[in-house]
């Protein structure tokens, strides 16, 4: 495999990470939001929502840095911190949502001020990924069609390994905080990889 191809595929590998575990961490999202707010219409609304709205963001986000500024460091980054958050998620989520189920803010304020402040940070990192890696696998604007089409549909496909592998299995198989600290872990772990992508 030559070096390009090399390239290409560790950022085609940490895209398809990073798609397992944003989808995985909105599905455990309803868990951690269940027990202050139940299973409601309006939690799984505002669980979608904010999450659609941290990507938007970062779909900006990792555009605009992409154009100012493609690194290594910045790259590990965008993947770092998230993780980071998901891994600590649990020891804060838990009595945030307890705390604000308490103060009963009504069926939709509650939820959706949780949801902002537990996922909004996390998912518009995890947004800034993708396009971010699309400005370092570029290498021929007359492929740039090809490039991101498959960078977003391999991002896709490891979101429907999150939704999927997350409520069939690994919430089953390890419980919520536990998967929370193994998303997290993996993050972190998929940065470590980032600093080994190669710079034009």
């Amino acid at each position: 495999m030559s070096r390009l191809n090399r390239h290409l595929a560790l950022i085609y590998a940490i895209v398809f990470v990073n798609g397992v575990v944003l989808m995985g961490f909105e599905i455990l999202g309803s868990r951690i939001l269940a027990p202050g707010f139940g299973n409601s219409i309006f939690v799984w609304g505002s669980l979608i929502g904010v999450f659609m709205a941290g990507m938007a963001l970062g779909y900006f986000l990792g555009g605009w840095l992409g154009d100012r500024r493609q690194s290594r460091g910045l790259f590990a980054l965008l993947l770092l911190l998230p993780g980071l958050l998901i891994l600590i998620s649990p020891y804060f989520a838990f009595p945030l949502v307890e705390t604000l189920a308490d103060y009963d803010l009504g069926p939709r304020a509650g939820p959706f001020l949780a949801c902002l402040l537990v996922f909004l940070l996390p998912s518009i990192f995890l947004g800034a990924v993708s396009p971010y890696a699309f400005v370092l696998a570029l290498r021929d604007l007359h492929s740039a069609g090809q490039s991101v089409g498959t960078l977003y549909a391999i991002s896709t496909i490891g979101s429907i390994v999150g939704t999927i592998g997350t409520s069939f299995y690994l919430i089953l198989w390890t419980g919520t905080r536990a998967s929370l600290h193994l998303l997290g872990l993996t993050l972190i772990l998929t940065a470590i990889c980032a600093l080994r992508v190669r710079m034009r």
